[in-house]
């Protein structure tokens, strides 16, 4: 069942141009399932919600999201540039 809040669930672009048979598709979409439900990812999420809400960005259409620094610390971050940045481990080469 698809979610109501993402319709593009379960249908990135990229499955397609990496060629995924449905096959692969459901087995990569198990692994991410089961994969965001450990501990570690939830306290992740919890405390950037938590950042979020104590800037007042969260859920309100600014498009920010709290991105954190090399130094360890949060900081407000255009919501594109942030969750765009998948090399490197995740670790920004700006800030």
């Amino acid at each position: 069942m698809k979610s109501k809040r993402n319709k593009m669930a379960g249908e990135h672009p990229s499955y397609d141009k990496l060629g995924m048979s449905p096959k692969r598709r459901a087995k990569k979409l198990a692994y991410d399932k089961k994969y965001q439900a450990t501990e570690e990812r939830v306290n992740y999420r919890e405390k950037l919600n938590k950042a979020n809400k104590k800037a007042g960005t969260y859920g309100n259409g600014d498009n920010l999201d709290m991105s954190h620094t090399k130094a360890g610390s949060m900081v407000a971050e255009n919501m594109m540039s942030n969750r765009g940045r998948n090399g490197q481990n995740g670790k920004s080469t700006k800030k």
